[in-house]
């Protein structure tokens, strides 16, 4: 029995992902990379003081003329803003903006993790968003070192 409850919280944590949807409307996601994570990884380790980049491949379900970016840290599911050095997602993040619909786009924006942020584990929340509404939203399992 032990042999079995081993087998199957393996096999669990392998299938473990430090991502999750939460309510990409206009877009299907396809992929989400968090720089010196594993994809496997349940948690993403982001040091304090240095720069995390954030990939994400999608492709948009309707054309899209301009695109926000939002970043909350949530905590006990209080949000709280990160802020970014630039939230328009069509300038310097890999996107030409309008995007068409169907065709793969690929975003990467880089947030800094300052100093200054506590040592904690959050759920970081990274939104897109259109003139239509929720393009894309992923939660991102962190820990905050």
């Amino acid at each position: 029995m032990l042999f079995f409850i081993t087998a199957a919280v393996l096999l669990a944590s392998a299938e473990a992902k430090f991502f999750k949807d939460c309510g990409s409307k206009l877009a299907t996601v396809h992929n989400v990379t968090v720089s010196g994570c594993e994809e496997s990884s349940s948690h993403c380790i982001l040091k304090r003081n240095t720069d995390a980049t954030i990939g994400l491949q999608f492709t948009p379900l309707h054309n899209i003329d301009r695109i926000n970016t939002e970043v909350h840290g949530v905590i006990m599911n209080i949000p709280i803003p990160f802020p970014l050095p630039e939230s328009d997602a069509c300038k310097d993040n890999g996107l030409t903006c309008p995007l068409k619909e169907g065709t793969l786009a690929d975003y990467k924006a880089t947030l800094p993790i300052l100093k200054s942020y506590p040592k904690v584990t959050v759920e970081v929340k990274w939104e897109l968003q259109s003139e239509h509404g929720d393009l894309v939203c992923v939660l991102i399992n962190a820990k905050l070192v």
